[in-house]
């Protein structure tokens, strides 16, 4: 693998367009919520690693940026990068891309939280998905981080 993870493709549908006649933000997160799925199955983390034990993740944070309009019909795609990991939490930057004009419509950084099904706390995940999660950050720690990473929303003083 040599470059980030791209399992997530959609065409932005007219139920998704806003009165500014452009994707609703709240669509922009409905996608990436959909890409998380792709990969988690990528990491190890999918349906089937939750289903046999016990266990799920939840978002904790989210961070979207707004880049450039997406308009009615565009084609997207989303590409995951692991920007870094422990034994209990996944922080990765998701990059949309509108494939029709080759630009960066959208970014969400997200912190996801591995949580036993049972107790419905934070838990450390099985060590085959840590392994799988350090076998991918041998690839992604070289990646050039995009500089949407790490951004502060306020108001400059």
């Amino acid at each position: 693998m040599h470059g980030p993870f791209q399992g997530y493709s959609a065409v932005v549908k007219p139920e998704w367009i806003d009165f500014n006649g452009h994707f609703n933000a709240g669509y922009y997160v409905v996608c990436f919520d959909d890409a998380i799925e792709s990969w988690m199955d990528f990491i190890g983390l999918g349906r089937a690693h939750r289903d046999s034990h016990a266990v799920t993740t939840f978002s904790a944070q989210n961070h979207v940026t707004y880049v450039r309009e997406v308009h009615e019909g565009a084609h997207l795609t989303v590409n995951t990068q692991l920007l870094g990991f422990d034994r209990k939490r996944i922080h990765a930057i998701q990059v949309m891309m509108n494939d029709d004009e080759a630009y960066v419509a959208a970014t969400c950084e997200v912190m996801s939280l591995h949580v036993s099904e049972e107790t419905r706390r934070v838990s450390e995940m099985h060590p085959d998905a840590y392994a799988r999660l350090e076998e991918i950050w041998k690839s992604h720690k070289e990646l050039n981080t995009p500089p949407q990473v790490g951004q502060v929303i306020g108001v400059p003083s």
